[in-house]
């Protein structure tokens, strides 16, 4: 993965950061497209929700009935799972049964071939969201749990006023930083004056997918899960490995110019750079707000009722206790953030 990037410096001098982590994720042997490469759950390389347990998914589903309700009962609906990685939601969304299920579409779109190879057999498994609905008459949801993340941003840097980060080549061989001369990134407003060497991301193309994605909606909504701020300023304000950080094996990584392609890039995703959405709440909310507690409640039930000889299904419903846990937890994936967009 390296020789990538290094024959692209070599060729036309240094490249935005932007472009730098696009390889780095993404090129011939990213951190995503390689055989073998990252991938999410407790043996892989970090943890999202659906890795927690089914809970997750069977909450979501509830939210698809209800969406699938809202739009009149459709048929078909359909659900696509943008940035599914191995397909564990579309797994706990089919095995929680929606009401929606007979008229229900699901598709999964991941770019990396050894995912997609991942996915069940039942689903649809495509590499990009311009296999889903090519003329933009999609009536169903939009899900992106934790997509936005790993999408490739500028990364801004204040040196007497905003620069951008590009990486060249150093005179030892390794990947170094450089800055642009200052521009004018986002508006004042955003991104205001900072201290010097404060850092901010500039997420164009989290806000591209949420623009590309509404555009396929006939009707429906798009949901984002992921986390991060809802102000673009109180990153800049904060000490840049915050929020910009790197994983491998289920935890922290290098320097984000070290080693690409062996190593997950992510960042918090300022909110506030993206389309105004309809409504915001944190995962925790969220998750309450469709029946977590109720799906609690219930494992706690049919647990208690089979405590004496428990199956495999009892020892599933214990486990939502735990799995409850995590998803609400204030200091993790319960402070997630949740926008939606309706259509």
């Amino acid at each position: 993965m390296t020789e990538e990037i290094r024959e692209l410096i070599s060729a036309s001098g240094p490249v935005p950061f932007e472009r730098f982590m696009e390889l780095a994720l993404y090129g011939a042997e990213g951190f995503y497209t390689k055989a073998g490469g990252g991938s999410a759950g407790r043996r892989g390389d970090f943890i999202t929700s659906p890795e927690v347990g089914p809970l997750f998914g069977a909450v979501l589903a509830r939210y698809l009935d209800a969406e699938w309700e809202r739009l009149g009962r459709p048929d078909p609906f359909t659900v696509v799972d943008a940035g599914a990685g191995p397909g564990t939601l579309a797994r706990s969304v089919l095995a929680a049964a929606p009401g929606c299920s007979d008229a229900m579409r699901y598709v999964a779109v991941e770019v990396s071939a050894p995912q997609r190879d991942r996915h069940p057999e039942t689903v649809e498994s495509v590499a990009s969201m311009d296999e889903v609905a090519p003329h933009g008459d999609l009536t169903g949801v939009i899900v992106a749990n934790e997509l936005l993340d790993n999408l490739p941003f500028r990364l801004a840097v204040f040196d007497s006023g905003w620069r951008e980060a590009y990486v060249d080549l150093g005179d030892d061989g390794r990947f170094v930083e450089v800055l642009s001369a200052p521009f004018d990134p986002v508006p004042a407003a955003l991104l205001p004056s900072a201290p010097f060497g404060s850092r901010a991301p500039l997420v164009d193309r989290a806000r591209s997918f949420v623009d590309e994605a509404r555009a396929l909606l006939a009707a429906g909504s798009l949901v984002v899960v992921d986390y991060g701020t809802p102000i673009t300023a109180s990153l800049a304000g904060r000490p840049w490995r915050d929020w910009l950080r790197t994983y491998r094996g289920n935890e922290r990584g290098d320097h984000y110019l070290a080693a690409p392609g062996t190593q997950d890039i992510t960042v918090d995703v300022p909110f506030d750079q993206l389309p105004e959405p309809d409504g915001v709440r944190s995962q925790s909310q969220f998750l309450q707000r469709w029946g977590i507690d109720e799906l609690v409640e219930e494992g706690r039930r049919v647990w208690t009722e089979q405590a004496a000889r428990p199956g495999l299904e009892a020892m599933k419903m214990r486990s939502r206790i735990s799995e409850a846990e995590a998803l609400l937890d204030p200091d993790g994936l319960g402070n997630f953030l949740v926008a939606e967009w309706r259509s």
